[in-house]
Formats: structure tokens, sequence, C-alpha cells
């Protein structure tokens, strides 16, 4: 397979410079913001919490797309489409990165996410990064039309295209997604150019992501492990990259309990601990290369506000947003 386009440096970003830099770790939330049970969320107060998160430090804010409620995958994310409630978000914070974590690309054509990704990162004033999957619930895409077993070639298309239309005036594009000859697409992106982050491995191999994408968001995994993925990592970004920083990003559930000494115990893809354990495990994940862990609350045992308070007072004054 090929790859999407020659390597660019796409770290000068409004929206990438706030949430990654080399040897730095920043936290923060996947959407909504809320413990619950069940797959649907209350979404009471989100507005309110996206903006505190923003006050407290927090680098991003990262929106599921979840298009189809799937019950035997409990979880719904935060209900609304999310390029509708990013222009939301964008018009209730100023500076918090708003991330989609991750957009489906074989469920999106490349002309409607390209021209909705570039309204949020103008409205936002650059703040968009594009966390990129090729979809993990096979019941989603023939209500689509679209056959499950082609959303890796499709996700390669879909990010090809989409680029193309962005980071070129009026492009000549043959795809079997689409042909383009003497129009455009407006608007532009601020910088001409948004990240994009793929999650888990979308069907390709990671010297293909190495290659072609401006970061990796993975899962929770054990410390061995973490160190071998990640190194294996950083040696494909540096072959096929040389000096273009692409960071190494994790996605996983947090239970933060109000024993700041509790040990950590394992819970579905993620973890419950007290914040000084949370605290020696961030410095650990810098240690090891890793840029941005990002928690989702859903399965917390208190209430959001009061766990992103105290991540706000203990964790991020060490873990919060880059400057800018």
């Amino acid at each position: 397979m090929k790859g999407t386009s020659p390597v660019q440096d796409r770290t000068k970003h409004r929206g990438f410079q706030r949430v990654f830099a080399p040897r730095q770790l920043t936290v923060g939330l996947i959407l909504p913001i809320e413990s619950y049970r069940g797959a649907v969320p209350t979404m009471q107060n989100h507005a309110t919490l996206a903006q505190r998160a923003e006050q407290l430090g927090f680098a991003a804010l990262w929106v599921r797309d979840v298009p189809l409620h799937v019950p035997n995958f409990g979880d719904v994310g935060q209900i609304f489409d999310p390029w509708v409630y990013l222009g939301y978000l964008a018009a209730q914070t100023e500076s918090i990165t708003l991330a989609t974590g991750s957009t489906i690309l074989p469920l999106r054509h490349p002309l409607h996410l390209a021209k909705s990704a570039a309204s949020v990162d103008q409205l936002s004033h650059g703040r968009l990064v594009l966390g990129i999957a090729s979809g993990d619930r096979p019941i989603e895409f023939p209500a689509f039309g679209i056959d499950f077993n082609s959303r890796g070639n499709r996700f390669q298309e879909t990010l090809s295209f989409f680029r193309q239309v962005l980071e070129e005036r009026f492009p000549t594009i043959n795809s079997s997604l689409g042909t383009m000859h003497d129009i455009d697409l407006l608007p532009k992106p601020l910088s001409s150019q948004i990240p994009a982050i793929v999650t888990g491995y979308s069907r390709q191999s990671l010297e293909w992501i190495a290659a072609n994408a401006d970061g990796w968001l993975y899962y929770l995994l054990d410390s061995s492990t973490q160190v071998r993925v990640i190194e294996q990592w950083h040696t494909l970004t540096e072959k096929h990259a040389p000096r273009v920083f692409k960071p190494f990003a994790q996605g996983f559930n947090l239970d933060l309990a109000k024993n700041p000494d509790m040990k950590p115990i394992r819970i579905h893809s993620g973890v419950r601990l007290g914040r000084n354990w949370l605290s020696g495990y961030l410095e650990n994940q810098q240690q090891a290369g890793v840029s941005h862990v990002a928690f989702n609350l859903k399965y917390g045992s208190r209430p959001a506000d009061d766990v992103i308070d105290e991540l706000g007072e203990y964790i991020l004054p060490r873990f919060g947003a880059h400057p800018q």
C-alpha cells in the first residue's frame, strides 16, 4: 500500500503544540466529562465542565465519533455529532485543544470530513487535532453501505484525499472516493494543515503509521510492553521522518480513588488508583516517551467535577498544557 503524501512537519499547529512536545507529558480528557453507568451519559453541565477543564490547565478535550447506538458495546460517547459538538465547544472555550478521539475515516467521505475539520479549525483559531481510526463496530458499516472488510484500504484513501484537498489549492484528485478537477474546497485550515493522530493500528502496519501519521494514540499497556512499543515507534518515526517529532499518546479509563495512596487496580480498559500513584505513573510514562495521556472518566466512582478539580490541583502543575 502506498503512503498518503510526502513527509511533512505539521507540528507548528497551535492545537498540536499545546498538547505535544518532546520529552514532556500533558494530560487531557475524553468526553463526556462524566462518571455514569450504562451506555448513555446525561451530558449535564458539559459546557461548564469543559470550561473548567480549560481553566485548570488540561491540554485537550477528546470528542468521540460513535455514529450509532450499538447496545453490546455499551458506550455511545458524548451522543452529539462530533463536528457539531466541536463547533459548540469552540465557541465555549478559548485555548484548550479540541481533538477527535477518534473520527472513523471509512464511514466519512473525505470532502465532508475536510469541510467540517477546516471549519472547526478556523472557528477555534487553529485548535483542532484530528484523531483518526478505522472503526471497530462491524454492525455500523452496513448501515452506511460500506463493506467492513474494506476499512483498511478506505482508511488510507480517505486520509490521502482529506490531506490533499486541505493542503492544496484546486487539487487534481482521482480516487475511488471521488474526482476533483478545477474546483476547490473552502475553508482551508488556519495553518494550511491539520495534524492527524492514528488510533491503535487502524488496519495498518506500524511502519505505515510512522511514515504517514503525525502521531500515534494507543491504549493502556503493561510497563514492559509499553517500553518496547514506544521504542519501536520512535525508531520507525526517525527512519521515515528524521527530525520530525511524532508523539506517542495514550488513552484509558480512569477511576481516581478518594484515598490518595490507593494502589493501582485494573478496571475495564483502565485503572483505579490514588493521585499519588497516578503522579508516579505519569512520571514513568514521561520517561518512557509518552507525550500525552487522555483520561475517560466514564467508569469512575466519584463525581467528575471532583476528579478534575483534584487532578487540577495535584497533577496538572506538573503535567498541564504547554504554554503558547
